[in-house]
């Protein structure tokens, strides 16, 4: 009998675009604890771009790529309930997080590598990365929430400890973890102020429900953003970017606020204060990914608020070049995902 093959996006090398193919694997089968799942859509990250950059740490190809999937389940392994079968359903790509909620165990890992990702026909995952999909939800915006949704939902709540009334500035809005956070703390009664450095993507935030946003590229943003705020200020920070604006966000939170951080795609920031950290009695705090409770609550409160994802496109699996450039030249607002049928 011929083996069963799949089509998967399959990364054989970095720093060349033409190592990022779309390849004929075997149909993976699930092993003890774990299940198989027919994939319908799955979404994009940062992260997939940079480990084509050769820009994330440990890479070993081939691999393929993807976190975010959502799709029905079509075999389990032993010990797994055959009572999964057949059932739609989205999958959390926190792998082995470990059992303390404060933070990862040294073997947690993220869906796409080094295991085998979602940006195929078919992944296999363990059972206990499974949740059942939002009914309300799309394919395509089922699959957009689970690493962003994760990301976002513990740097605002877990973290951040976002009250309604509070007012929260979201740096960065357009990429996928950014809208999904304005779309959550919008849902949990904030104003958000947020930044970007286009024009257009600010007025898609504030058509979303921002309260207003400023362009980083200005040299003025931050006294723009200390205008915006009024005399509520800023409670809550979320940044992804670190650099040399974020001395800015020190100046610009609440004495008594909170600054969460989970990127440094402007490298680390340099100069810190440390004088107004104290003074002003900051909480600096440091997130990424999130526990396995965090993404339960996470999708709750995408049921409880009928939130729906941005999706910015929806690509066919072999239109993936397309996708993945669209994502590393930055055009997106909301989640870029790619379609199996």
């Amino acid at each position: 009998m011929a083996e069963k093959t799949m089509r998967a996006v399959t990364l054989h090398g970095v720093k060349d675009w033409e190592k990022l193919k779309l390849d004929h694997r075997p149909v993976p089968e699930p092993g003890p604890g774990q299940v198989r799942v027919r994939l319908k859509a799955a979404a994009l990250n940062h992260r997939d771009v940079w480990i084509v950059q050769g820009l994330y740490p440990g890479i070993k190809v081939p691999v393929v790529l993807g976190s975010d999937g959502a799709g029905i389940v079509e075999a389990v392994g032993q010990g797994v309930s055959s009572d999964w079968l057949g059932r739609e359903v989205i999958i959390n790509p926190a792998l082995d997080w470990g059992d303390n909620p404060r933070v990862q165990q040294k073997t947690f890992r993220i869906l796409g590598l080094p295991d085998d990702g979602t940006h195929a026909e078919a992944v296999v995952v363990p059972a206990g990365n499974l949740f059942p999909k939002p009914a309300y939800l799309s394919w395509e915006e089922a699959a957009a929430i689970p690493l962003g949704g994760l990301t976002g939902y513990r740097a605002l709540f877990t973290q951040g400890r976002v009250r309604a009334g509070e007012t929260v500035l979201i740096t960065g809005i357009g990429g996928g973890v950014a809208a999904l956070m304005l779309q959550m703390a919008l849902a949990a009664g904030a104003r958000v102020l947020v930044t970007s450095g286009s024009e257009e993507k600010l007025a898609r935030a504030r058509a979303q429900g921002a309260a207003g946003g400023v362009n980083y590229r200005q040299p003025d943003w931050p006294e723009q953003l200390r205008a915006l705020a009024g005399e509520q200020g800023i409670d809550l920070v979320v940044d992804s970017a670190g650099g040399e604006g974020f001395s800015h966000l020190v100046d610009l939170v609440n004495p008594g606020g909170r600054l969460v951080f989970f990127g440094a795609t402007a490298g680390n920031p340099p100069g810190i204060n440390q004088r107004k950290l104290f003074w002003k009695q900051l909480t600096l705090q440091g997130t990424t990914m999130g526990s396995p409770q965090d993404f339960r609550e996470m999708v709750r409160l995408f049921q409880v608020h009928q939130i729906k994802p941005l999706v910015d496109s929806v690509h066919p699996l072999e239109a993936y070049r397309a996708a993945y450039l669209r994502m590393k030249e930055g055009q997106q607002f909301g989640k870029i995902v790619l379609k199996m049928d």
